[in-house]
């Protein structure tokens, strides 16, 4: 399938795409089933307290048993005394079940929402980038000039190269290569961004 690739003066030119990136049956259960394992497979920092035997300290009985009117107790390390083990508490521990994402479900995914981008005319191809971008309201003026101040980029090594300095403190705009992102991403963001040479690597990784 034809599609534009615009260089950064808006000139147009159509390239050759693989029909199974951009024109490829839209799985939508597969996607959204991608989503739910990709959350799940998502944990954030572990919380980790310390139990009674981690406690560095005296283990010896703090008074005799009977005889002094008071409780029973041990030592100091238990949790009902301040600066003791805490009780029940998390452990750090990544004791929930990773989620498998296949290779093929992965792929036809990925193409199932190019190709709704696509649809949507929210897929937008570069040329790559010839010269380096390292002011920040540079790349601003080029994102705004095509209604991309909310996309994901991906690119390939020598372009990402050439702007990434330049987009770094651009918010709702994330960029990567065709090796590092995922459903969540394409979901996420509005509009998609490939260069030539990334749509190219994404055809050799996804066809």
């Amino acid at each position: 399938m034809k599609i534009d690739k615009i260089n950064l003066d808006g000139k147009k030119d159509a390239i050759e795409i693989l029909d199974s990136i951009i024109s490829a049956k839209i799985n939508k259960k597969l996607v959204s089933n991608l989503l739910y394992k990709t959350n799940a497979n998502y944990k954030g920092r572990k919380a980790k307290t310390k139990q009674k035997n981690e406690i560095i300290g005296s283990t010896s009985k703090i008074y005799a048993q009977k005889g002094t009117g008071n409780a029973r107790h041990a030592s100091r390390k238990a949790p009902i005394f301040v600066g003791g083990g805490v009780a029940h508490g998390p452990k750090g521990e990544s004791n929930y079940k990773i989620r498998k994402i296949n290779k093929s479900e992965k792929k036809i995914g990925i193409s199932s929402l190019i190709t709704e981008k696509n649809n949507e005319k929210n897929l937008i191809i570069f040329s790559d980038f010839k010269a380096e971008i390292t002011k920040t309201k540079e790349m601003n003026k080029i994102l705004e000039k095509f209604q991309a101040k909310n996309s994901l980029i991906i690119l390939d090594k020598s372009s990402k190269n050439k702007i990434i300095r330049s987009v770094k403190n651009i918010p709702n705009i994330k960029v990567t290569d065709v090796n590092h992102f995922s459903t969540y991403d394409v979901m996420k963001f509005k509009k998609i961004i490939f260069t030539e040479t990334s749509m190219r690597e994404l055809e050799k990784k996804y066809a």
